[in-house]
């Protein structure tokens, strides 16, 4: 019954629209490059892990040592996770949770010594001062110091290995592309060469023009193509940082760039670096000392990112547990109706223009089945089941993208609807019928979302459709939040309702 359809189709297979990339464009694209770790998680988690490591070291020290002595004491704790805490500001006063620390060891050891030694230090001078002193136990005191400090010792070993080795594996670079080739991205990229412990890595750059001026080689970094070639370049290989060599002088230039990049998830800066014109300092964001000015950032990233998918995976399955008897009962009434495979596959788009296999109940007649969504269904369509109108009226034909929400993780609970990648308006595909239409893609799209709870689902038939899709997409993304995703989850049920005359 759950078996699943062939994407196979007797139709003229889609041939997809892809730019052609330079030969030294393809020799970046080829490498195997692995997923990026964020540092800024990365030093939150060591946040607290250190923090709960010291507490649970001074609790079993304390509970193991001082409470079979001398009874159970509250204070004790309270001043263990003062102290825990205390450790942590004072390591974060040393500036230790950077991962350029903890790929270093002297720097790392000696910082992390004298923090741990002052702690201990404000500690004693705080049991002085409240006349405490007698009562803390000098053995506990002296285990949880010495016992402390080689547990954090050890930690940090293993952190930077681990560091290393992500390092090695390219996972903490930030890969960047130069748009520029000139003398000033010459000079930006020995710039930003020169700098050590430096998390750039330049894969290459690009221009707008093709003469002279473009040098073939900028500061050993090879001339990839031209600006144009940098969104297809960008879908085929990781890249997380656009940095414009250009003069702000050459506004009508960057302006023309920026209309072509932003549908990128990627940060965007403009170099200050050779510009004579000069903002207060904090105008700028730093790549070490190279001063930028922010453009365009990616949208859901660091944190903000691990609570979406965090939130997708916990209420994901919540959500697949309660509509898993739904979904029988929808997949027996399908198996009834018509012949054919309960499920579908159909090919649609993903984040940053991915192509994914987005599972779906089957509406439609076996033999008629429409995998690229070629063509549009509309409102009478003989191809759909007779179960198949219910369930495409009541959205319960999408249910089965829980599977892709918690097992595959390409989709998300909420965010712009994953688009077939044939579909069409009219004769246009979608990207040809909206300005900056695969800008929604910058995040990872969703089995709901805001504008479908204001009522655009279903079928698009005109330019209005399509465009107030995009324009709620990208309103969306400029202003997510958990709570935002609460709500249009929250919402979906009452708009399914209230909102379905488009939904055929």
């Amino acid at each position: 019954m759950l078996e699943v359809a062939a994407s196979a189709t007797t139709e003229t297979p889609f041939v997809e629209r892809r730019r052609r990339l330079s030969p030294a464009a393809l020799a970046v694209v080829n490498q195997k490059v692995a997923r990026a770790y964020s540092p800024i998680v990365i030093a939150g988690v060591v946040r607290a892990v250190d923090f709960a490591l010291l507490s649970l070291l001074g609790i079993a020290l304390y509970l193991g040592y001082v409470a079979p002595l001398s009874g159970f004491h509250w204070q004790y704790l309270v001043a263990i996770f003062a102290m825990a805490l205390a450790a942590v500001v004072c390591f974060q006063a040393a500036d230790m949770y950077q991962v350029q620390i903890f790929r270093g060891q002297l720097r790392q050891m000696t910082r992390l010594i004298s923090s741990w030694t002052f702690v201990f230090l404000l500690f004693i001078g705080v049991s002085f001062f409240a006349r405490l002193g007698g009562e803390v136990s000098r053995l506990w005191l002296s285990a949880f110091f010495f016992l402390g400090l080689a547990a954090l010792i050890a930690e940090r070993l293993s952190l930077r290995a681990l560091v290393r080795r992500w390092g090695r594996e390219g996972r903490l670079d930030r890969r960047t592309i130069i748009v520029g080739s000139d003398q000033s991205g010459e000079q930006l990229i020995k710039a930003l060469k020169a700098q050590e412990d430096s998390d750039i890595h330049v894969l290459g750059v690009f221009d707008d023009r093709n003469d002279a001026r473009a040098l073939e080689t900028c500061a050993g970094a090879p001339k990839l193509g031209k600006v144009d070639d940098i969104v297809e370049f960008a879908r085929r290989t990781r890249v997380d940082l656009v940095l414009f060599a250009l003069p702000i002088s050459a506004e009508t230039r960057i302006l023309d760039m920026l209309k072509k990049l932003w549908v990128l998830p990627v940060d965007i800066r403009l170099s200050a670096h050779t510009n004579k014109l000069r903002f207060r300092p904090r105008s700028y964001s730093y790549l070490g000392e190279v001063p930028t000015l922010d453009v365009f950032e990616a949208p859901i990233t660091d944190w903000d990112l691990v609570l979406k998918s965090l939130f997708d995976h916990v209420a994901g399955w919540l959500i697949l547990l309660m509509a898993l008897p739904v979904m029988a009962l929808v997949a027996l009434a399908i198996k009834l109706d018509s012949p054919g495979p309960v499920l579908f596959r159909q090919k649609r788009f993903g984040f940053n223009n991915e192509r994914i296999d987005v599972y779906k109940f089957r509406s439609l007649y076996h033999h008629q089945a429409d995998p690229l969504a070629s063509k549009v269904v509309t409102k009478n369509d003989a191809r759909v089941t007779r179960v198949g109108r219910f369930i495409r009226k009541t959205s319960l034909d999408e249910l089965p993208q829980l599977f892709n929400v918690v097992f595959k993780s390409n989709l998300s609970l909420v965010g712009p609807r994953p688009h077939a990648v044939q579909g069409k308006l009219q004769s246009r595909l979608f990207d040809e019928a909206v300005d900056g239409y695969f800008a929604r893609h910058r995040v990872k799209p969703g089995i709901t979302g805001w504008a479908q709870v204001n009522g655009w689902r279903g079928e698009i038939d005109n330019d209005e459709k399509i465009q107030k899709r995009v324009e709620f997409d990208l309103y969306y993304i400029e202003n997510w939040s958990v709570l935002f995703d609460v709500y249009i989850l929250l919402k979906t049920p009452l708009s399914l309702m209230t909102k379905s005359e488009n939904a055929y």
